[in-house]
């Protein structure tokens, strides 16, 4: 019997993090060469998406990160890939710095860039929601976590 092939997209997370008029970035290896990107990754299962924006930051970029807002939703469609991404950004604080934990699989560094930094360096960027993340972070753009529910 042919099944007809389910289309799912990837679930992904993202933490924005400014702290003096600075972002916290990361450099990362992909198969298109070193990009940059806020902390980000994927859901596991299991996990709520807090959780997972937590675990990513941390691994990423060897930080706490404490969710204090939603930033927003951003669907995206790699054009070169037949794969689509939606995305849950999320603003907060980073603490707790562990210097001396090594950094996920790919993460070459993290960084703290100013926005005119990143917007220089387009691209570079992992995909289109890394500055549309910054640009509407700067515009004032947020949502309480309450907006999101977990059954």
């Amino acid at each position: 019997m042919n099944h007809p092939m389910i289309w799912k997209p990837h679930t992904t997370v993202a933490a924005i993090i400014e702290q003096d008029g600075r972002f916290l970035m990361v450099e990362e290896e992909t198969a298109d060469g070193i990009r940059l990107n806020q902390p980000a990754g994927h859901v596991e299962d299991g996990e709520t998406l807090l959780e997972a924006v937590i675990r990513e930051t941390r691994e990423e970029t060897a930080y706490r990160f404490t969710p204090h807002k939603l930033l927003g939703v951003y669907h995206w469609r790699h054009p070169s890939k037949d794969m689509t991404y939606v995305r849950f950004a999320f603003i907060g604080q980073a603490d707790q710095h562990q210097a001396e934990q090594a950094l996920d699989d790919g993460i070459i560094r993290a960084l703290w860039l100013t926005a005119d930094e990143i917007r220089a360096c387009q691209p570079q960027h992992r995909s289109p929601q890394v500055l549309a993340c910054v640009e509407h972070y700067l515009a004032g753009q947020h949502f309480p976590l309450n907006v999101i529910t977990h059954l």
